[in-house]
Order: structure tokens, then C-alpha cells, then sequence
């Protein structure tokens, strides 16, 4: 768990609207942008939902990449939200942050499974013993590019 440290950091207080190009970009053929930008886009009021209960943070580390997760991409995550089994979720346990799958299907017998999206990680197995806390859950990932 510990390349898995997330770096927090706080909401933008002012809104910054960016134009927005509704129509989509082509991975094809090239087309005219220009008809298409209607409105513009501000994360603030467009991707977060509850915002007292919502924050940004880096990823660092690839136990996610799998879920196309990786090093550098920024996620929102909102604290307000239920967890459910199958959540990719921020997790507090035994003193370090993980990000990871939420699998319940052992609740049953005691304990819960955080799963990552990389077959080089354990599944971490938490049970009655460990400290263990849901942060929040991650609404959306903001993607770091790749650059050749």
C-alpha cells in the first residue's frame, strides 16, 4: 500500500469556465470544432455534485492502472457518496491510503476485500482488526496524458 499515497488537495474556490466543445472531438478524421462550442465547461459545477463534501487528489502509484487509473491522473472524490460493492473508493487503512475496489462478497464472513487493478498488488483483506475507514468514492478521473 505504500506507493498508493494520495496527495490531497482542496477545491478551486472561484469557478473558471472553460469553453466547451459539445460535439465532441474526432480520434478520426479531423472536423470543424468551431461549430460545435456552445457552453462552457467549469469541473466545479459540471462534475461535482455535493461540493462541501467533495475533493481532488493525485494518483501515485499503478495498483489501478488496469482500470485505466494511472500515476499523475487527478480523480474527484466525493465523501457524501454510499460505497458499493464494485466502487473504486479512497481508503484509509492501518495509517496509509489506498486507492482500490470495494469487493463486499465476503461481508458475510467478517471481512471486506480491497482490490486493485493490477495483478502485481495483493488483495488487502480487511477484517474487525484493522483500522479502516472509506474516505469517499471517486466520481470521475481527470486524465493524465501520455506523451511520447
Amino acid at each position: 500500500m505504500a506507493d498508493e499515497v494520495l496527495i490531497l488537495t482542496s477545491l478551486f474556490e472561484d469557478g473558471m469556465e472553460l469553453p466547451f466543445y459539445d460535439g465532441g472531438i474526432r480520434a478520426g478524421f479531423p472536423s470543424p470544432a468551431q461549430d460545435y462550442l456552445r457552453q462552457s465547461l467549469d469541473f466545479n459545477r459540471d462534475l461535482i455534485a455535493h461540493p462541501e463534501a467533495t475533493f481532488y487528489a493525485r494518483v501515485v502509484g499503478d495498483s489501478m492502472k488496469d482500470a485505466g487509473i494511472n500515476e499523475g491522473d487527478i480523480l474527484v472524490i466525493d465523501k457524501s457518496l454510499e460505497p458499493k460493492d464494485g466502487d473504486i473508493i479512497v481508503a484509509f487503512v492501518n495509517g496509509e491510503f489506498t486507492l482500490k475496489y470495494l469487493d463486499l462478497a465476503h461481508k458475510k464472513d467478517g471481512y471486506i476485500e480491497l482490490v486493485p487493478a493490477n495483478e502485481k498488488f495483493p488483495v488487502i483483506k480487511v477484517d474487525i482488526n484493522d483500522e479502516f475507514t472509506v474516505w469517499g468514492v471517486v466520481a470521475w478521473t481527470i486524465k493524465k496524458p501520455v506523451r511520447r
